[in-house]
């Protein structure tokens, strides 16, 4: 079996609640469900009955959220603070913490803990889920008219589409040069769990070379059924101090269809720290 080194571990992050901003780590404990801890809680949008995610409210991720302890490696349990953009702290499980949220967001909403074999939706909106690109480019069978309001989440959890998420820093380099010097490319807009230095390839969509294998990292975690990960128009919002940028979405949608990083699965647990050096066997 052919193995390669294709770059070093540059971040890590953890995402304590759904579609908020979320913390950088020196190392993550990841169990067969993901990384510990990792967006174990959602809001709820009590009309729709719709996890609330950032592809619909932007203004989620003028939140962020962080645990206080470390989680348990499997049930992510441990007490999170989620900030206000005031810079207020509270605690997700205040009586009044609900009540403040949904007075950020103008609608009435629910703070929960993700259950097992629990099957819920996080709703989108049609007119604004991939910015200024037309549906059709992205997904040639659905129209504006004809796209659902909500996407089923992962089974048991609040999770798009699968438990972990990359990223390789070549990959942002080379769309860079398509979008031009101007951009404010950063890992952030992207949400991975694991930020890869690709250590100088930035000449294509660099995870592509990655497809097919498994992506082994420190001394035991295996990742394995790599695919490319749809992107929508939250790599497009303002967060911190990157601004707005619809530039972003518009170029990976022409160039790469609207895929950037990779979505995958666990094949074996095991904690990842930064610099350990990233491997992908054939």
């Amino acid at each position: 079996m052919a193995k390669r080194q294709v770059g070093v571990v540059s971040e890590l992050y953890r995402y304590p609640v759904k579609s908020m901003l979320g913390e950088r780590c020196e190392a993550l404990a990841v169990g067969a469900r993901g990384v510990a801890g990792d967006r174990a809680w959602a809001l709820r949008e009590a009309a729709t009955g719709f996890i609330v995610s950032a592809k619909k409210f932007a203004k989620m991720l003028d939140l962020s959220a962080r645990y206080a302890t470390e989680p348990g490696p499997e049930t992510g349990d441990a007490p999170i603070t989620i900030v206000l953009p005031d810079g207020r702290a509270i605690d997700p499980a205040a009586a009044d913490a609900a009540a403040a949220l949904s007075a950020i967001l103008g609608r009435e909403i629910t703070l929960e803990r993700a259950r097992p074999k629990q099957h819920t939706r996080a709703g989108i909106d049609p007119d604004t889920i991939f910015g200024d690109v037309p549906i059709e480019q992205v997904m040639p069978d659905l129209t504006r008219a004809t796209m659902p309001p909500s996407f089923a989440l992962v089974s048991g959890s609040f999770f798009d589409s699968a438990e972990i998420h990359l990223l390789a820093s070549g990959t942002l380099a080379h769309l860079a040069t398509m979008i031009g010097p101007d951009v404010r490319l950063d890992a952030r807009r992207f949400r991975p769990n694991i930020f890869i230095d690709s250590e100088g390839q930035a000449d294509g969509f660099v995870e592509d070379g990655w497809l097919g294998g498994t992506i082994e990292i420190g001394a035991n975690l295996r990742i394995v059924s790599a695919q490319p990960a749809l992107r929508c128009v939250m790599t497009t919002h303002r967060q911190s101090d990157l601004p707005r940028d619809l530039r972003i979405l518009r170029t990976i949608a022409q160039s790469h269809r609207a895929t950037l990083g990779l979505f995958a699965s666990i094949g074996a647990p095991g904690t990842v720290r930064v610099g350990d050096p990233v491997w992908v066997s054939d």
